[in-house]
């Protein structure tokens, strides 16, 4: 096989390594999309996935591609970019999620695959070709998101309390019931949009990088696109149960009023984001506002260790994932 050939196979199976890993991030993050709809009951987990898929797939005919501009070239200059740094980069967000499913931790595929980015980079060519603005500007929201989060889902539970105030306890518990399912569908476009766009964005870089692309176009090849916004999707339907369970009951107990104003508050943290094509953690926004909504009733109701203990997470993600694809870049040059 001569050797175009051999690159053409070689950029491929990336491609489907890089699928594999959106598949792997639906299915680590269908938890923030349906913890909430199923601990409250309003939807039994088969109805839950599905229901989060289909609006993830939907999220492609609403968000404009800005946070796959930011992964695929505003973290890294793509000319120093090759197929070891793409390598390295999927196998470090890749092993991070499996470490972290196992133990039922939610972290942020997100920031796995931008620390898998930064991680390969620094081994291949040092700082000088990182993009610190989009750098910051990610580490910023690990902080900033959680935090609007938990702000606008205790704010929402306070207005509907307050609203709500004269309502008998049963009439509030039908009324959101119904009304999670809007919220839960909300927060579901929200994760599609932006988690969908970090595999469009290292796909494009791949690509960019491989000659298969110009680093001056304005979008990447539609089937990049539709691939990973089904493969998100289909990651979904098969959902992360261990995780589920952590956040829809372990952090605190949720009602239907709780999980609405939960989920509508990282819904609006996710929309505001993405729009500004920040790669953001689905998992903080979410957790932040469950915690936010738990808060309001009174400090107890939330289990800090608990808490504490995701937060360690979110800590050691970037620089866990970065490691790791640093490893994986010299494993594969060292083999071919």
């Amino acid at each position: 096989m001569d050797p175009i050939q051999t690159g053409f196979w070689v950029v491929a199976l990336l491609v489907v390594l890089a699928l594999a890993f959106d598949f792997m991030n639906g299915f680590h993050d269908a938890a923030n999309s349906i913890a909430t709809v199923v601990s409250t009951g309003v939807l039994k987990p088969q109805q839950a996935v599905l229901f989060a898929a289909f609006f993830n797939v939907v999220a492609i005919m609403v968000f404009q591609l800005k946070v796959a501009a930011t992964v695929g070239k505003g973290i890294v200059d793509p000319s120093v970019v090759d197929l070891h740094v793409i390598f390295g980069a999927l196998m470090g967000a890749i092993v991070w999620n499996v470490i972290t499913w196992l133990y039922g931790i939610p972290s942020s595929s997100s920031h796995a695959l931008i620390g898998g980015i930064v991680g390969a980079t620094l081994a291949k060519a040092g700082a000088e070709p990182l993009v610190w603005s989009g750098v910051l500007k990610t580490v910023l929201f690990i902080v900033v998101s959680p935090v609007l989060g938990f702000v606008l889902g205790s704010l929402l539970m306070v207005a509907v309390s307050w609203i709500c105030r004269r309502s008998s306890p049963l009439r509030v518990d039908n009324w959101f019931r119904r009304l999670q399912l809007a919220s839960a569908g909300l927060y579901s476009l929200g994760h599609g949009g932006n988690d969908a766009q970090k595999t469009i964005g290292i796909i494009w870089l791949l690509l960019i990088s491989s000659g298969y692309a110009n680093a001056g176009d304005s979008m990447p090849p539609y089937w990049v696109i539709w691939s990973c916004y089904l493969a998100i999707g289909l990651g979904t339907m098969f959902g992360g149960w261990r995780i589920v369970q952590t956040m829809g009951q372990r952090l605190t107990k949720l009602k239907p009023v709780g999980g609405f104003c939960a989920e509508t508050g990282g819904a609006m943290t996710l929309f505001f984001a993405t729009a500004l094509g920040v790669p953001v953690s689905t998992t903080h926004t979410i957790t932040g506002a469950i915690v936010g909504v738990g808060s309001t009733q009174r400090a107890s109701a939330v289990r800090w260790g608990v808490a504490g203990n995701i937060v360690w997470a979110w800590i050691l993600t970037i620089p866990a994932a970065a490691l790791v694809a640093a490893l994986s870049y010299w494993f594969s040059e060292l083999l071919f």
